[in-house]
Formats: structure tokens, C-alpha cells, sequence
């Protein structure tokens, strides 16, 4: 299965770009223990591709950049946790530089191609793993997500993405973009892999900070009957959406409430997103790059050098005036979850971003590339509560897919819903064509 696997990552690679690294000789080395029966788990041989922001012993991490190598001596907790149940990493995708972006056009390793059509985004920026397994290329991969890096690439390939509760997957040995909101999650074509993968990587790890000693167990789901899922209308009044995904995301609310899920609309102001909140990711981005960016030997591609630059300028008013609505719409998410099970949106507002192209055309306004594929993302990493992004069963291409958020250490609840709309018929992975 692993020969398999590295035998259409070789083939597709060229043309889509989504791996830095194949591993051949370590993956079927690995995969020679799994035959001989010492390596076993829940995803005994089966192979996973690794964002190149995540340590594995005996490989260098890049992070994307031009000048960042990390010899990496031990592996991140997620890789061991991953191999110790069996998996198989059979190479690293790649990303946008240092992370800090939304569509995976790197500089120095060139862009990642979209396999539903290649003058498209993948988006990011985990776009290396969604391509990788929208493609066939691996069966599951790992991403990273702090405003979306995960549920984004998800929607613009059509897999399913989870982002989890922060804290419910170690950070140590993970490239850091903002500590507060980072997350590690895995992409799958079904929520059955997803589950597998999370399950393998959650869990407490004292080494990170960030991690929460809690193992909530979470709720479970027998049916969709007497869930209340609420739809936001000031969210998504707000984010920039086309006339396609609008009509998908609508069709997908009736026909969720033909299974005998209550879909209600839900008018709260504190649940809108805000400007301000790029400076709480910007503030603890420029602890990480201020030490390298006038460094004349350490150079960053333009797009991203202009986000540093900026985000060193973050005011202190700025970030507390950020931190003040970070808590109100807290606030309004743990108000909302007492009455709803489920907030349900979109993912992205358009699913198609042209690689080269800067920005988003929606309706006829041009817009910023981080509201139409980050406005219904990049809050849920502020609240800090887990998400996933779902492929949905219509013939477009891409396929739009939708969010479901769930309160605080809610993940199994999330997987729970998504396989039972997987059963309806109404959530769907399929391949690309070609």
C-alpha cells in the first residue's frame, strides 16, 4: 500500500507540487516493520504526509522559508504519537512561507496547484496536505491551523479538515505562527480517517505550554434528532460570499432540516468578525520573526517580509483593544452554545482564488484574499473551540463545503454529525478529475 501510494505522489507531484520531500527509502522501511508484525495500531501502515512546519527525526524542517533548517534530532509528540499507532510518514508538503498566508503560493518552493484545476489556490496554508489527499496521493496528512490553515485547504480541495480545541494537541516541535491559536489537525476524505488520526494525536503533553491537562471526553451523537444548529446572520452577512456558495450553503440548510435538525437563524452582534482581530496573531507573529527580519542573510519573499513589517508595528492599544473583543465574543460563543448545539456556516466565501492573482472577486468588488477565505475560519481559532470543514455532494468544481463549530472539547460531536451527513448523502469527498 505504501509502494502505492509513493508510486502516485511521484507521478502527480510534478504537476501539483504539493510535496517538499518524498521519503521512499524511510517510508518503505517503515513499512517493512508493519509487515513484520512489529508495528501495530489503529493506523497500523498507513501513510501520512506531514506539513513541513512539524519536526520528524532525521528530516530538516523548513517551514517554507528560504533560510529556516531545523535538523530535526527527535520528533514532534504528533509524530510520535503518529508512528506509535502504526502510521507511516511518507513525506512533507509544502506551505506558505513560514505559514503567514492563506494560499500557498511559496517563493522559494514554488506554488501548490489546486488538483481540481491548477491555475487555482489550494488555499493554506496547509495546502500541500489538502492537495496531497485530494489527489489520491496520501490517504490522510497533517496540517497546522491558526485562522483556518486547515478547514481552508479542506474547502478548496474538498476533504474534510478538522481544527481542534486548542490545547487538545501538543505544539512542541511545531513551527509557531501565534502560540494562543495554533492547532495541529488532520485532513482525510472521510470523517471515519479523521477521527482515527485525531484520536492517535490528541492528549496532554507537559512539554507544551499550551497544552490542556483536561481529556474531556466530549459528546457523543446517536442522530440528528432535537440538535439545534444556529446560523449566524451578522457572520455571515459579513464575510464576502459568491453567488454559488451562498446557493449551495442555503440548499444545504434545507435539506439538513429534512433530517430533523433544527437550523435556526441566530441575530447576535458580539458573533461578527472584526478588523482588530488580525492584531492578536500579528502581535505574537512579530515575537517570532523580529529577530530575523532585517537580518540581510535571512531573507523573506515580499508578501511575507510586508506582513512582519507590519505586524511589528501592532500597537499596544491595538492589542488590547483586540483582546477586549477576543473576550466578547467568548462571551457570546459560551451564551450561544447554552441554547444551540452547533453554529453552521460556510467555510470559505468563494472557493476559487486564481493563483498570481491578488485577491478575490466577489459580485463585482474586489476583495482581500484573508475575508473571503478566512472571515468564517479565522474567529473559531480566537474563541479557541474546534471546527470542521465538510465537503459537500454537489457537482461543482471545486465542491463547496461547509463549517460546523462546536463548543470547547467537542471534537467527537463534530465527527459524530459529519459521518451521519456522510450517510444522508448530503456531505461528500470525491476525487478530481484526472
Amino acid at each position: 500500500m505504501v509502494e502505492s501510494y509513493l508510486e502516485i505522489a511521484e507521478a502527480k507531484n510534478p504537476g501539483l507540487n504539493a510535496f517538499t520531500e518524498l521519503d521512499r527509502v524511510g517510508a518503505l522501511r517503515q513499512a517493512d516493520l508493519v509487515d513484520a508484525g512489529s508495528r501495530a495500531g489503529s493506523l497500523a501502515g498507513v501513510p501520512i504526509a506531514l506539513k513541513d512546519l512539524i519536526d520528524h527525526a532525521g528530516h530538516v524542517t523548513t517551514a517554507g522559508s528560504a533560510f529556516y533548517r531545523n535538523e530535526a534530532a527527535v520528533s514532534a509528540p504528533v509524530v510520535e504519537r503518529l508512528e506509535a499507532a502504526g502510521a507511516i510518514i511518507m513525506g512533507r508538503t509544502g506551505l506558505d512561507e513560514f505559514a503567514y498566508g492563506g494560499t500557498s503560493e511559496n517563493p522559494w518552493f514554488g506554488v501548490v496547484r489546486n488538483p481540481w484545476d491548477r491555475t487555482l489556490s489550494p488555499g493554506g496554508s496547509s495546502g500541500g496536505s489538502a492537495a496531497a489527499v485530494s489527489a489520491g496521493m496520501a490517504p490522510a496528512a497533517i496540517g497546522t491551523d491558526t485562522g483556518g490553515s486547515v478547514r481552508v485547504p479542506a474547502a478548496m480541495c474538498g476533504v474534510v479538515g478538522l481544527k481542534v480545541t486548542h490545547g487538545r494537541v501538543p505544539l512542541t516541535g511545531v513551527f509557531p505562527y501565534a502560540g494562543s491559536m495554533d492547532t495541529v489537525g488532520p485532513l482525510a476524505t472521510t470523517c471515519a480517517d479523521a477521527r482515527l488520526v485525531y484520536r492517535a494525536m490528541k492528549g496532554f503533553d507537559r512539554s507544551d505550554p499550551w497544552s490542556d491537562p483536561r481529556d474531556l471526553p466530549g459528546r457523543r451523537l446517536r442522530s440528528l434528532d432535537r440538535v439545534r444548529v444556529a446560523l449566524p446572520v451578522g457572520w455571515l452577512e459579513w464575510v464576502p460570499t459568491s453567488d454559488e456558495i451562498r446557493t449551495a450553503f442555503e440548499t444545504f440548510c434545507d435539506r439538513l432540516r429534512e433530517t430533523g435538525t433544527g437550523v435556526e437563524l441566530l441575530r447576535d452582534p458580539a458573533l461578527v468578525p472584526d478588523p482588530v482581530r488580525m492584531a492578536l496573531s500579528s502581535a505574537e507573529a512579530a515575537a517570532v520573526h523580529r529577530q530575523w527580519i532585517d537580518d540581510p542573510d535571512k531573507p523573506y519573499g515580499a508578501e511575507v517580509r510586508g506582513r512582519v513589517e507590519t505586524a511589528i508595528q501592532t500597537t499596544t492599544d491595538e492589542h488590547v483593544r483586540a483582546l477586549r473583543w477576543k473576550a466578547g465574543i467568548i462571551q457570546a460563543a459560551r451564551r450561544i452554545f447554552s441554547e444551540y448545539d452547533l453554529i453552521l456556516t460556510p467555510t470559505v466565501g468563494h472557493n476559487r482564488k486564481t493563483i498570481g492573482v491578488d485577491g478575490i472577486v466577489v459580485g463585482d468588488k474586489r476583495h482581500w484574499t484573508g475575508d473571503v477565505m478566512g472571515g468564517f475560519t479565522s474567529p473559531v481559532n480566537v474563541l479557541g473551540c474546534p471546527a470542521i470543514s465538510l465537503p459537500l455532494a454537489d457537482e461543482w468544481t471545486p465542491p463547496p463545503a461547509v463549517q460546523l463549530i462546536a463548543p470547547w472539547w467537542q471534537e467527537e460531536l463534530l465527527l459524530d454529525v459529519g459521518e451521519f451527513l456522510e450517510r444522508t448523502g448530503l456531505v461528500a469527498s470525491r476525487p478530481p478529475p484526472g
